[in-house]
């Protein structure tokens, strides 16, 4: 029997939405990676305590998405600022022709963007680990979730101001090029996570009044390469699935994923290569890092670029993840996991790369505005791209900086930010968690 228009319509309805539950699957088990690589990172001493801040990372992040977050975020608009409705999963966006809120594309929608803001918070979960009081993780990763993410993403992808998703009346005529998020998500995160430790301050014995460093225990580079490549792994359905359907756009997809694989490898490779050169070892946790600055680098862009780009993308991304790591050294902001340099000053470089290395026929196929204009300004754009991102940039750091700041300097007057020194040099699995996980040895036979 052949298949009708509207049994053809709703295969391709159930295949997108397939699609997108795949895809949140996907990014939702890059969690796992995160969990992993930070507990290889941080002291055996704090491992439940950061364990159970990776549960609340997709816990709390799915209840405050689901109550104020994706309205903010993806909900109508008049002001092109933030969102006004789909609070609480409530909205005509959530409802079938026939009124009946049985629209699954539009859950399946919902379910992938959770899974994004859950990745913005742990970002910042990373970061100050060791120090930070478990009062105020709660704190921040309400406001962050439900409040500060979300706005942002309603510029770059919702209905707002920057977004390049609207069809008309586009920033410059082309809005910002971010298509799975080196700044919608990486850099928000990233710049929360620079504030918070700043202000914490960093970990007891981590650098010298003379300005030297100290390595700190780190439980197990077994570990951090295992969630290195769970993220990786993940990174798939971050960037790939972003196309948002599958029907009609599967080259979009595999090519996304494939230039995704390539900024990876030379961000890994250039890394590794880089360190030791400088500090005379093949330095593994530098080729973990490096592979996650390629990740973020080429986010913005991958789907708009060619495998070249990608190349250049995840090379320069090295550069820019051991330039800006270096940088916190000098400035004794204490970063457990290197999430800073990863995620704000690579994605940052993600933005700004986007709009040089999009090419005429890539954006044509994933945008909507004139691909002539809107094109990388090394494949002979008009400079529209690259004036829509940077300044869609200057605005989200200016918004993510004042509100941080806001929030974190709040949290540090009000409730505590920091946890005792006594109780940081115990570990807090010791002093907030019912001890350490220990092991036991099995009886000897007599």
């Amino acid at each position: 029997m052949p298949i009708t228009g509207a049994q053809f319509d709703s295969l391709v309805n159930d295949m997108d939405t397939m699609w997108l539950m795949f895809g949140a699957i996907l990014v939702f088990f890059m969690q796992t990676g995160f969990a992993v690589l930070e507990v290889g990172s941080v002291s055996v001493k704090n491992t439940k305590n950061i364990l159970i801040k990776n549960l609340g990372d997709a816990s709390i992040g799915a209840v405050c998405w689901w109550l104020l977050g994706y309205g903010l975020a993806f909900g109508k608009t008049e002001s092109r600022l933030f969102g006004t409705n789909g609070y609480a999963l409530k909205g005509d966006q959530f409802e079938q022709e026939d009124g009946t809120l049985t629209n699954g594309k539009a859950y399946a929608f919902w379910l992938f963007q959770w899974a994004f803001a859950a990745t913005a918070a742990t970002i910042v979960s990373g970061t100050v680990a060791e120090r930070v009081s478990f009062s105020a993780y709660l704190a921040y990763s309400v406001v962050l979730t439900s409040f500060i993410y979300p706005i942002v993403v309603h510029w770059g992808w919702g209905e707002g101001w920057a977004s390049a998703f609207r069809g008309a009346d586009l920033l410059f005529d082309c809005g910002v090029i971010d298509f799975a998020g080196s700044g919608v998500v990486h850099s928000v995160g990233g710049l929360a996570a620079l504030v918070a430790a700043y202000l914490v301050g960093p970990r007891i014995g981590r650098f010298n009044e003379d300005g030297t460093v100290n390595h700190l225990p780190q439980q197990s580079v077994v570990l951090q390469v295992l969630g290195t490549l769970i993220i990786w792994f993940g990174w798939y359905g971050f960037n790939g699935v972003s196309t948002l359907a599958i029907v009609g756009v599967s080259g979009i997809a595999a090519k996304t994923m494939v230039t995704t694989t390539i900024s990876a490898a030379f961000g890994g490779i250039t890394t590794v290569v880089l360190s030791k050169i400088t500090d005379k070892i093949w330095d593994t946790s530098s080729a973990s890092n490096g592979i996650l600055a390629g990740l973020v680098g080429v986010t913005a862009s991958c789907s708009v670029i060619e495998p070249e780009g990608a190349m250049v993308i995840g090379v320069v991304s090295a550069f820019v993840y051991l330039a800006s790591s270096k940088l916190l050294l000098k400035l004794q902001i204490d970063d457990v996991v290197n999430a800073i340099p990863v995620h704000f000053f690579c994605g940052v470089w993600g933005v700004i790369a986007a709009s040089l290395f999009a090419t005429e026929d890539n954006y044509s196929l994933a945008y909507y505005g004139e691909p002539d204009e809107c094109k990388g300004l090394f494949y002979g754009g008009h400079g529209n791209a690259l004036g829509a991102n940077l300044l869609f940039i200057l605005a989200l750091v200016a918004w993510v900086g004042t509100t941080s700041f806001v929030l974190f300097y709040g949290i540090k007057k009000t409730i505590g930010l920091r946890v005792s020194a006594e109780d940081e040099s115990a570990g807090m699995d010791d002093s907030k968690h019912g001890g350490r996980q220990t092991f036991e040895s099995a009886p000897v036979p007599v």
